[in-house]
């Protein structure tokens, strides 16, 4: 890895300042700096953080973290790598975005950490290689080579993940194609519904709720809170198919959308399915409380037992992953705005 990484800064020659032009609104830089020795790799916009990808310790999988819209606001929870007052402090392993899943050969890659420490039965992806770091105007690509081990070290699949960064305008889109091989053996990922390409959000995105909660004060200690007035906190999700609020945990649509504002900015955050995808259109594992999950396997949970997906890979197979992450800043975008941006990732890859 060290090869691609102490390479510090890849920097594109078309970056412009602040003032862009109208007509240049789609030429944005997208740059890459890496800091080898921080694990992380900053995903930056004509100079502006958009992301950043990093493997820490004691996370047990890559993630994109914080992620922030192109005026500058972070929509990610910063719990617990990045605390913040007002956060909720449950479920440490929902670190920004990642993909994993909860039974892989009966180990646990979706819940490992939870309690700060790693599982008997957690399995960790680690981060082996970077392949490609290619900047560009409107785009720009990352390809890292990862390895699913089990709790004993021993390789149950071999990842290859392509980043694609993109920015159109206000508009910041993260399109994620993951291909899992199975190693030595037939790989089992059993149903459940810890799964599968997530995002744990900024609490003012969150659904309104009531009763007592758990917040981090400002010096950072968990503190109950009890009839809150939820002010500043409005976020709602919309399917595809029409479904709103809570009522879209466990349905199926090619798309979601939760949006809300974060002071007075307006914000979408919509993940697409791709038609290639197990179970399109996709299972949603999204909660009031943050976490927004696209889950193709989950079906007996969602279901009610009326369906099962126990999804297997042959030892030497392969099966590919393709989702999309839209951050829209300023606007609640439209159905046809979304849709839109959905077919337009499904003819894209």
């Amino acid at each position: 890895m060290a090869s691609v990484l102490l390479s510090a800064i890849f920097a594109s020659s078309c970056s412009s300042n602040s003032g862009k032009d109208e007509q240049k609104k789609d030429d944005l830089s997208v740059e890459f700096v890496s800091q080898e020795s921080d694990k992380k790799i900053d995903v930056m916009i004509d100079g502006q953080l958009f992301t950043s990808l990093k493997w820490p310790d004691g996370v047990y999988k890559p993630v994109l973290h914080p992620i922030l819209t192109s005026a500058g606001t972070i929509i990610t929870r910063g719990f617990p790598l990045d605390p913040r007052p007002g956060e909720r402090p449950d479920h440490r392993h929902h670190v920004g975005n990642w993909l994993n899943y909860g039974n892989v050969n009966g180990f646990d890659f979706w819940g490992n950490g939870h309690s700060g420490e790693r599982s008997d039965i957690g399995g960790e992806i680690k981060l082996l290689d970077v392949e490609k770091l290619s900047p560009g105007k409107g785009e720009g690509i990352i390809i890292a080579k990862g390895s699913w081990v089990d709790a004993k070290g021993n390789e149950l699949l071999a990842e290859t993940t392509e980043y694609h960064f993109i920015a159109k305008g206000a508009m910041r889109i993260i399109d994620r194609i993951t291909t899992l091989k199975a190693s030595s053996k037939t790989v089992v990922l059993e149903d459940t519904k810890e799964g599968m390409f997530a995002v744990r959000v900024a609490r003012q995105l969150e659904l309104p709720s009531e009763g007592e909660i758990t917040l981090l004060d400002a010096q950072g200690n968990p503190t109950k809170v009890t009839a809150m007035s939820n002010e500043g906190i409005s976020g709602n999700y919309l399917s595809s198919e029409g479904a709103t609020g809570l009522e879209v945990w466990g349905t199926r649509a090619k798309w979601m959308n939760l949006y809300g504002n974060i002071d007075e900015e307006k914000i979408s955050l919509i993940i697409c399915d791709h038609p290639k995808n197990q179970s399109y259109p996709t299972y949603w594992h999204a909660r009031g409380y943050g976490l927004f999950s696209a889950n193709p396997l989950g079906a007996k949970d969602f279901t009610e037992g009326k369906e099962e997906v126990n999804y297997s890979i042959p030892s030497g197979q392969s099966v590919t992953f393709r989702y999309r992450l839209v951050i829209s800043s300023n606007s609640h975008l439209t159905d046809a705005e979304i849709n839109e941006l959905s077919d337009d990732f499904s003819k894209k890859y």
